[in-house]
C-alpha cells in the first residue's frame, strides 16, 4: 500500500504542472491583463488632472484655464514600463512560468496585484467560509440521501421508488446556479417571500447577539447556500446508496440468513447495512470534493459569500494573476489529496480492496 500511496503522491506533481500549463497558456491569449486594468483605472480617474494653457479665471469665463485629465493625454511610457517590470511582464512567458513553478514549489504565491496582501493570507482568510459551506452541504446530503436511498432499496419497484426517482432525476438535471437563483427569488426577497437573507453569512449586528442568537443567525444565513450546494450531491449519493444496498440484498449470505429464520430487521441492520454502507462512507471525501469545487464558485458568487470561490472569480475578473493561480493551485492540490484520502478510506473500511493488485 505504501508503494501505491507514493505513486499517487508523485502523480500529483505532473498533474499540478499540467493544469498550471494549460491555464497559464490560456491567460496569454486573454485581452486586458493587469497592466491594462491599472491603466484603465488611472486613465478613468477624475481626481488627477493637469492644468495646461493660459492662466485666467475659468469661473469668470474669460480667457482660458483649460483643464485636461491625465487619462486624456495617456500615461507616460516610463510609468507603464515600470509597471511591467514590477509585475514581471518584462520577461518572456516561459521564464515567468518557470519562476512561478519554482515559487509554488516552495509555497510562495506572491502578493495580490490590487490588495497589497499576500495570497497565502487571502486564502487563509477566505478558506473557513468555503470549508464551512462544503462540510454543511456534504453533511446535509448524507443525512437526506442515506435514509432515502435505504428506503428506495427496501421498496425497490414500488410507487414510492418510482416517484422519488423522478424527483431525484429532476434535481440532478437542474443546474446548481439555477436552483440557487430560484431559491433567492422564492425565499430571499424576490417576488414571493422574504424568509431568508439575501447575502452574507452573518447579520450586521452579529457581534451584538448572544451565543444562541449568533448560532441562529448563522444557520439562518447559510440555509439557502447549503440547499443550493446540496442538490447535485444529494441525487448522486441517493442512487449510490440505493444501488449499494440492492447489491448486498441480492447476495447469497442474505438468503442464507433468511433461511436460518433471522428476522428481516436483523438481516438488514445486522448484515446488509454494515456491508452496504462501506462504499457510502468511504466516498465522503469524493462527495466533499464535488461539493467544495463544484459549488463554491457559483454559490459563493450568487449569495455574496466571501470565500475562495468568490475570491477566485473576482481575481479572474480583475486579472489578479497571483490570486487566480494561487487559488487554482490550492483547489487542485486539495482535490488530488482528498481523492487519495478517499482511496485510503476504502482500504481502511474494506481490507479486501487492494489497489496495488488492481494496478498490477
Amino acid at each position: 500500500m505504501a508503494a501505491y500511496v507514493l505513486r499517487r503522491l508523485l502523480l500529483v506533481i505532473p498533474t499540478l504542472i499540467g493544469i498550471l500549463v494549460i491555464n497559464f497558456a490560456l491567460v496569454q491569449f486573454v485581452p486586458g491583463g493587469p497592466i491594462e486594468q491599472i491603466m484603465a483605472r488611472l486613465e478613468g480617474s477624475g481626481d488627477v488632472f493637469a492644468t495646461v494653457g493660459g492662466g485666467g479665471d475659468a469661473g469668470a469665463g474669460g480667457g482660458g484655464g483649460e483643464r485636461d485629465y491625465v487619462g486624456a493625454r495617456g500615461l507616460p511610457p516610463e510609468f507603464i514600463e515600470e509597471l511591467e517590470r514590477q509585475f514581471g511582464f518584462d520577461r518572456p512567458p516561459l521564464e515567468r512560468f518557470l519562476i512561478m513553478l519554482w515559487d509554488y514549489a516552495r509555497f510562495d504565491f506572491g502578493e495580490s496585484y490590487f490588495r497589497s496582501i499576500s495570497v497565502v493570507d487571502l486564502v487563509i482568510e477566505k478558506l473557513p467560509v468555503s470549508i464551512t459551506l462544503g462540510l454543511w452541504s456534504t453533511l446535509a446530503a448524507y443525512l437526506i440521501s442515506i435514509p432515502l436511498g435505504i428506503r428506495k432499496a427496501v421498496r425497490d419497484g414500488s410507487s414510492f421508488d418510482t416517484w422519488t426517482s423522478g424527483v431525484i432525476i429532476v434535481g440532478y438535471a437542474i443546474p446548481g446556479f439555477l436552483f440557487a437563483i430560484l431559491l433567492l427569488v422564492l425565499f430571499a426577497g424576490g417576488s414571493y417571500w422574504q424568509v431568508f437573507p439575501l447575502r452574507g453569512l452573518t447579520s450586521d449586528n452579529f457581534d451584538e447577539l448572544s451565543i444562541l442568537g449568533k448560532v441562529a443567525d448563522y444557520f439562518w444565513h447559510i440555509t439557502l447556500p447549503v440547499l443550493a450546494s446540496t442538490i447535485s450531491a444529494f441525487a448522486t449519493l441517493t442512487l449510490l446508496t440505493k444501488n449499494s444496498f440492492l447489491d448486498e440484498i441480492r447476495k447469497h449470505y442474505v438468503m442464507t440468513a433468511r433461511a436460518k429464520g433471522l428476522s428481516e430487521g436483523r438481516v438488514f441492520y445486522g448484515h446488509v447495512f454494515r456491508n452496504a454502507m462501506l462504499i457510502v462512507i468511504a466516498g465522503f471525501p469524493s462527495v466533499f470534493v464535488g461539493v467544495f469545487f463544484g459549488g463554491s464558485l457559483i454559490i459563493e458568487t450568487i449569495f455574496s459569500l466571501d470565500g475562495l470561490g468568490l475570491l477566485g472569480f473576482e481575481a479572474a475578473i480583475n486579472r489578479d494573476y497571483p490570486v487566480m493561480f494561487g487559488t487554482l493551485y490550492f483547489f487542485t492540490l486539495v482535490g488530488l489529496l482528498l481523492n487519495l484520502v478517499g482511496d485510503l478510506m476504502y482500504v481502511a473500511i474494506d481490507p479486501r480492496i487492494d489497489f496495488e493488485r488492481r494496478e498490477g
